[in-house]
């Protein structure tokens, strides 16, 4: 059962002036990952503004992207409903549809207790036999999903293949993986007030699930590999602390405003942002382009 390692980039939804979705974009993002060494893909998570998503829009997400990446790139989908009635039911239809994988989060806003999110969870991997991974953002949910509930979710769930961490805590991750072993992929955010990429990688953790590497792909592929070498540890060090500023910048608002205003920099389609959020300008994006053309991403990745 295929399990995210390396590079899971979680890449934003583009959407046109208009505001409906656009499906070409889309396309042009995941063929751009695909051909920079991104092993997978994260659709409607954080950073793909699922919560501003009609239901009906997210089931065409799936339906037509599982169609398009297929034999490009692996892609998980987010599956954030409040109700596990409604979880359960988005996936199986994405099952249906042949997505990848699914992502969960505790059902946002409601702060269920650990005991009915862990049933929650549980009933929702079962429900279906892809492959699925929990992300633990209590930052942006409420709610932290605690070590002896990924356990148990790896106990009882054969599907259950990443947990993707987005805290602050390198007790937890320690506390995840003697839980957990190599049954089930480790993999972390790359938000740098948290700073737990290299600790994730250095107990033995799979891999970044990030958004840096919708700006600098390569390179956060090769950041995010498995330390299974001391090569590989000197150059993930090395590139992290270079690129370190960058992911400051990708992370100075709420995810995607930032991305997006960095991939439109590119000539990529990062598209615009349904409101309530805003579309970065000014003296903060003028900040953007100058540092992504100081450390030669512009260079590098700007579309001809």
């Amino acid at each position: 059962m295929y399990k995210p390692i390396g590079s899971w980039v979680a890449i934003p939804t583009p959407f046109n002036e208009s505001g409906t979705i656009d499906w070409k974009g889309f396309e042009l993002l995941i063929d751009h990952q695909a051909a920079h060494g991104t092993s997978t893909l994260l659709v409607m998570g954080s950073a793909g503004e699922v919560t501003l998503l009609s239901a009906e829009e997210r089931k065409e997400i799936v339906r037509r992207i599982s169609k398009y990446a297929k034999g490009k790139i692996p892609v998980f989908f987010g599956a954030a409903f409040p109700t596990t009635e409604e979880t359960i039911k988005f996936s199986q239809y994405a099952e249906s549809e042949g997505a990848d994988g699914l992502v969960y989060t505790a059902p946002p806003y409601l702060l269920p207790p650990q005991s009915a999110l862990a049933d929650h969870l549980v009933d929702c991997a079962k429900s279906v036999s892809i492959p699925v991974a929990v992300y633990n953002n209590p930052s942006r949910v409420g709610v932290f999903i605690e070590p002896d509930t990924i356990g148990r979710l790896a106990e009882e769930c054969p599907n259950f293949v990443a947990d993707k961490e987005a805290m602050g805590s390198v007790q937890h991750l320690v506390e995840v993986k003697r839980r957990v072993g190599e049954k089930v992929h480790i993999l972390c955010c790359d938000y740098p007030k948290y700073s737990i990429l290299l600790p994730t990688l250095a107990i033995g953790g799979h891999g970044a699930a990030n958004i840096g590497g919708n700006i600098i792909p390569e390179e956060m592929a090769a950041i995010a590999r498995p330390w299974d070498s001391i090569e590989k540890v000197e150059e993930s060090r090395k590139l992290y602390f270079k690129y370190y500023p960058l992911l400051e910048a990708l992370y100075w608002f709420s995810n995607p405003i930032v991305i997006k205003a960095a991939l439109n920099i590119l000539g990529l389609p990062g598209g615009m942002l349904r409101r309530p959020y805003q579309d970065l300008r000014g003296e903060k994006l003028e900040d953007l382009r100058k540092l992504m053309d100081e450390m030669g991403v512009i260079e590098k990745y700007r579309q001809k």
